[in-house]
């Protein structure tokens, strides 16, 4: 009876939607065509299949969902040194894909979210259960802040509002999302394509390099935006932060270009049921196996524990990563889980 229902709410709201979509829908990019790039819209390599109408309808009316307990909010946040020494790395995981790069004396957020819910209103859509483990205002100074895509849960209008009043920092995103932000006020924005490099300081570098990914805020603008991952570059050596993806030959294509990476950040959850998220999303098991294609030093996982965006039980992701951890031969690598509001020195190359 709840399926049935679901469908008949999930009809009502999307034809209702249809009918008024571009008040939700960005802007997209126009430009010479590419190889990722059909002039209109663009689409992974190897223009691989994605799940359609249908198959989200499959999984919205037929999916099993189970609950969430909502965490607590640490008592105590941390205050950070303003910055780090050269060539010093140091992160600390916010939450969801958020975290707080600190290299050589700047400053990097990752998709910073620290809003109640991932939604374009206030009134309905995936809630937040935990708490970002640092206060927005205990932040330091924010030099640069890395946009993968556009997808509520990424592009966090409110706090990218926040961060630009506070710091002036520079934002780096892909193509076709500048327009967007443009218009709400956020103008300090570079957008990239794949492969494209971008200068935040005179020793960083700031690459936008593939992801398996789609972009959309609203039923009219599929694809029009571009989405990827980043890699920053400093005297302290390479991070890469994968964003939003699924497993694709991106990682080796990363990894012939960035051979000595020495953090990778990498996403770990959404990815039940596999049939749906797979395309998209990457399981705990290919996050692990993505760890070992990018030959990375030392990797962290995030994107799990702080919105039900999937159908993985609240602390699957970490226990099934932790499982395929423990049974594989790690080498001179690490795979990070850390927790909320943690911070950790990442250790250099070898």
């Amino acid at each position: 009876m709840w399926n049935v229902l679901v469908f008949i709410v999930f009809v009502i709201l999307a034809f209702g939607t249809i009918s008024g979509c571009c008040m939700f829908s960005a802007p997209g990019n126009r430009g010479s065509r590419s190889d990722h790039f059909d002039g209109t819209r663009f689409f992974n390599q190897g223009n691989s299949s994605r799940q359609g109408f249908f198959s989200f309808l499959k999984w919205v009316t037929t999916r099993d969902a189970p609950e969430w307990r909502a965490v607590s909010a640490a008592v105590a946040h941390q205050k950070f040194a303003e910055r780090v020494g050269a060539g010093e790395l140091h992160i600390t995981f916010i939450n969801h894909a958020t975290f707080l790069i600190q290299m050589d004396g700047m400053n990097i957020l990752t998709d910073p979210i620290w809003s109640e819910r991932t939604s374009p209103v206030s009134f309905s859509g995936p809630r937040r259960v935990q708490q970002p483990g640092v206060l927005l205002d205990n932040l330091p100074p924010i030099d640069a802040v890395v946009v993968s895509h556009n997808h509520y849960d990424h592009l966090d209008l409110a706090t990218l509002k926040k961060i630009t009043a506070r710091d002036q920092p520079r934002i780096y995103t892909g193509m076709g999302n500048r327009a967007f932000l443009a218009k709400e006020g956020i103008d300090r924005v570079e957008e990239m394509d794949w492969w494209q490099q971008g200068k935040p300081g005179a020793a960083l570098t700031v690459t936008f390099v593939p992801a398996k990914h789609f972009s959309n805020r609203g039923m009219c603008d599929h694809n029009k935006t571009l989405w990827g991952g980043f890699v920053i570059e400093s005297p302290a050596g390479a991070v890469y932060f994968a964003g939003d993806t699924g497993f694709g030959l991106h990682f080796e294509q990363i990894a012939q270009r960035f051979p000595h990476l020495r953090l990778a950040l990498l996403p770990i959850g959404a990815f039940q049921p596999v049939w749906f998220m797979s395309p998209h999303h990457l399981s705990p098991q290919d996050a692990l196996r993505a760890h070992f294609i990018l030959k990375a030093r030392t990797s962290s996982a995030m994107h799990f524990g702080t919105f039900r965006l999937g159908d993985d039980k609240q602390n699957e992701p970490v226990e099934t990563l932790q499982a395929a951890i423990d049974s594989a031969t790690m080498g001179n690598s690490q795979f990070w889980i850390m927790r909320f509001g943690e911070s950790r020195s990442v250790p250099p190359l070898l």
